[in-house]
């Protein structure tokens, strides 16, 4: 019998799990190559994914709402318009099969997983009626270990639980439901035993809380910033620029727009401020790889959007050639669908300089971790009225000042140069009027 696996894809380069959010089919679908066959989430969108042949769906082996699975992991299997979903076979691998996780309990035990596997030969026969049906009916009860403890602390028997898990595995939950109706929950907090800590879960259990699943956008901005502040060299450069005549350049061009519905902010402003920049210190437009440095010959600066659940980073390409209307449309555009979760992999990947805005928010000033593979980022403060006095005359007056940090990796960076690109930053966003020529 010929069948195949479907396997969870690999969208992005960043890409190492996704969470299938939603299976489109069911089992004995018949289904065309190009068919939308589930919504997978990534580490920066979700995306939907088709079918790659024609055929008839056969097993679906995760479940709707499953975590962190691995890529290239099996998901499903599709049979040919010749098989019955009957006489298929599971064709999963156990060790793949293993590295699906439940996202409240440990790894499915790999002891558990051979279970799962159905014996076949070359045509992926069953060659043993009798071993598969000792499969199927085997008394042997599933749970994962630290819901056997629970259970054994709490003196419940384990056989009599009814497992909530995947493939009716019993987790801890279904465990403390039993002990609370049983009224055995409260002789395992009191054990003396459990002072013996054995993680964070363990501290706080005697708490009123609530466990939020991480989704994959919050597993890879875990993993990618992580890496980035361990293992990027950081330095930090900052200054303090005077906004008034941006705020009041920014006010007559919105009046000026406000018959076309356009409306510039003072993000496009930054944005077209730092591509400029970049175009005058080339050296600083770069991307650090591990054994060699990409020199950019275009600003392409990535913008970081907040949405539900973490933060996307929007790239305008060409930035530096594009007026600050172009900006502000492109801008507005790529915000909303990285809110709606429907940015494109080449709308996000790539850039050499990020800007992190949190001045709208009251934030005065903080520092931003850089975005690997780029070298540079920008964290924007809010413009706060400060008395000011002047260099030359001494006298005292009032200006809005805006606080910008700019990290720096100084592998592909040097402080001076660092320098010069915050300076000439400073000094497009101090002097407005040449962005618009």
């Amino acid at each position: 019998m010929m069948f195949k696996n479907l396997l969870m894809p690999t969208l992005s380069p960043t890409m190492e799990e996704g969470i299938l959010v939603k299976w489109l089919v069911k089992k004995g679908d018949k289904i065309l190559a190009g068919d939308l066959i589930a919504e997978i989430e990534t580490d920066k969108a979700t995306m939907e994914i088709e079918a790659p042949d024609d055929g008839i769906i056969g097993e679906l082996l995760v479940e709707a709402g499953t975590l962190a699975i691995k890529v290239n992991s099996p998901i499903a299997t599709l049979l040919t318009e010749a098989e019955t979903v009957e006489t298929a076979v599971e064709a999963a691998e156990p060790e793949k099969l293993g590295e699906i996780k439940n996202n409240t309990e440990e790894k499915i035990e790999a002891n558990n997983i051979k279970n799962l596997t159905l014996l076949k030969n070359e045509k992926h026969e069953v060659k043993n009626l009798s071993v598969l049906l000792s499969i199927k009916n085997t008394s042997r009860v599933f749970a994962s270990p630290l819901a056997r403890r629970i259970a054994k602390d709490m003196k419940l028997d384990i056989n009599e639980i009814k497992g909530s898990g995947p493939n009716g595995r019993i987790i801890k939950a279904d465990v403390l439901n039993i002990g609370l109706i049983s009224g055995n929950i409260n002789s395992l907090k009191t054990k003396s035993k459990l002072n013996d800590i054995n993680s964070i879960d363990d501290i706080y259990a005697s708490r009123p809380s609530t466990n939020i699943p991480l989704n994959g956008m919050r597993r890879a901005i875990s993993a990618r910033l992580t890496e980035s502040k361990t293992s990027i060299p950081h330095f930090y450069l900052r200054q303090n620029i005077c906004i008034d005549n941006l705020q009041t350049l920014r006010i007559k061009l919105n009046k000026a727009l406000t018959a076309r519905g356009i409306k510039i902010s003072v993000n496009d402003f930054i944005i077209k401020a730092s591509a400029l920049a970049l175009q005058e210190t080339p050296n600083a437009n770069v991307v650090w790889t591990q054994d060699h440095i990409i020199n950019l010959k275009k600003s392409d600066i990535s913008v970081a959007v907040a949405i539900e659940g973490g933060l996307l980073t929007p790239i305008i390409f060409n930035s530096d050639s594009k007026s600050l209307i172009e900006i502000s449309i492109e801008m507005k555009s790529l915000t909303n669908k990285a809110r709606e979760r429907k940015l494109l992999p080449s709308e996000y990947q790539g850039g050499s300089f990020s800007i992190s805005n949190l001045g709208m928010y009251g934030i005065e000033n903080f520092d931003a971790i850089i975005n690997p593979p780029q070298s540079a980022i920008l964290a924007v403060g809010a413009g706060i009225k400060k008395a000011v006095v002047n260099e030359i005359t001494g006298e005292l007056s009032i200006e809005t000042l805006m606080s910008i940090t700019l990290s720096v990796d100084h592998r592909a960076i040097d402080g001076a140069l660092g320098a010069k690109l915050l300076n000439s930053i400073k000094s497009n966003l101090e002097h407005p009027e040449i962005m618009l020529i």
